[in-house]
């Protein structure tokens, strides 16, 4: 602040050059700013016309960005407002109010909001869409309520979270409203959108993307039907189930299903079979690609890893006070995830090649798919006008 001060005043202290200059150095003003590290005691100097203002601590501010930092930080890891605040005072020394810890967290908003309504590409040859239940206080009650994630492939085979909306429950007529927002932000055509198998979702998304393919996720198609399955015989089931969604094409598909029901097993479990015959022209479309793109669009793995992770975090929080406190906790979390990975990756960075790496990937936002190429030139055969144009 010294030197901010002597560059304020165009002279070093003592030097007779700033004599008759009309501004001069005017003692110091004691001051205490919350620190990372803890509080901190300053003297901050002043000037005779009180025109000097510090940019490393600026006038009124009682905390430096460090520990601002670290309120986002631990606010992304889980931790309560209160939580945060007792923190602070047992290992810093720093009382901070409720309020502006709360303050802290509340200036992310508009970067939240920014992020929300940013442009998106035009064109994603696949989207995952999935929820995850998170827990809000309405009232005197905290109820549960479905907090609905979309990511987008691109071309280079690229995946971006493309958002994030909080609603009462996952349903079909939320879905839809998803897809005509991202549609309004810029996305005019989509060739697959995988997600489970909630009743009515295909019609949200064809009301959006007439030519969209719907492909209900295989995994959540196996664990729909392992559910009425006893645990002694869940490996014998999903050995039957194998054939079905390894089938060549629909035919051979069909022929397993049928063994499967005709099996023993299939008639203990009929619940079991009944989940693949309800779900079949949602399930078969994928049958008519090859295993390049199979393994992109048979589940929704890209979006549960996400979600995974998110629900380690909202476990510590509890509940949230309102939608808009899930969304940006859920966004924080995505960020310092992906901080935190790319922060190990540079550890490893310098390390000789063939050396064992064990920091891990990309999250999902910026990730690659692997064997994306061969999915895309699969993508480019099945739905030559519509992909060429973005080639």
């Amino acid at each position: 602040m010294e030197a901010e001060l002597t560059g304020h005043l165009g002279y070093d202290k003592g030097d007779p050059a700033g004599k008759g200059s009309g501004n001069s150095r005017n003692g110091s003003t004691p001051k205490t700013v919350g620190t990372e590290v803890g509080d901190i005691a300053l003297d901050q100097p002043r000037d005779r016309n009180s025109t000097f203002a510090s940019a490393l601590v600026p006038k009124g501010a009682r905390r430096l960005g460090g520990l601002e930092d670290m309120i986002i930080s631990l606010y992304a890891g889980g931790m309560t407002i209160r939580d945060i605040q007792h923190h602070l005072a047992s290992t810093l020394g720093t009382e901070l109010s409720h309020e502006t810890i709360s303050k802290v967290t509340d200036a992310v908003a508009e970067e939240v909001k920014a992020w929300q309504t940013r442009p998106l590409e035009a064109f994603y040859p696949v989207i995952y869409l999935d929820a995850l239940v998170v827990k809000i206080r309405d009232g005197a009650h905290v109820a549960n309520r479905a907090a609905h994630i979309a990511v987008g492939v691109d071309m280079d085979g690229v995946k971006h979270v493309l958002g994030i909306w909080v609603q009462a429950a996952e349903g079909a007529k939320f879905w839809a409203s998803v897809c005509a927002e991202l549609a309004n932000r810029g996305v005019k055509d989509v060739l697959i959108v995988c997600c489970d198998g909630l009743t009515g979702f295909p019609e949200a998304i064809e009301g959006t993307w007439s030519q969209a393919m719907v492909q209900t996720c295989v995994v959540h198609l196996i664990r729909a039907s392992m559910r009425f399955v006893s645990y002694s015989d869940r490996k014998a089931v999903a050995a039957m189930l194998r054939p079905i969604y390894t089938a060549a094409n629909e035919d051979a598909a069909l022929i397993a299903l049928a063994t499967f029901a005709d099996s023993n097993l299939g008639k203990k479990y009929p619940a079991a079979v009944a989940s693949w015959e309800n779900a079949w022209d949602r399930f078969t479309p994928f049958l008519a690609f090859g295993p390049a793109l199979r393994k992109v669009i048979y589940t929704t793995n890209s979006i549960e890893s996400l979600n995974y992770q998110l629900r380690k975090i909202i476990k510590n929080r509890g509940h949230f006070p309102n939608d808009a406190a899930a969304i940006k906790l859920l966004w924080l979390a995505i960020r310092t995830i992906e901080d935190k990975r790319a922060r190990q990756r540079a550890k490893e960075a310098g390390l000789p090649k063939g050396s064992p790496r064990k920091a891990p990937g990309k999250l999902v936002e910026g990730s690659l798919i692997q064997g994306w190429k061969a999915a895309l030139g699969e993508l480019a055969l099945v739905y030559p006008d519509r992909i060429n144009t973005y080639l």
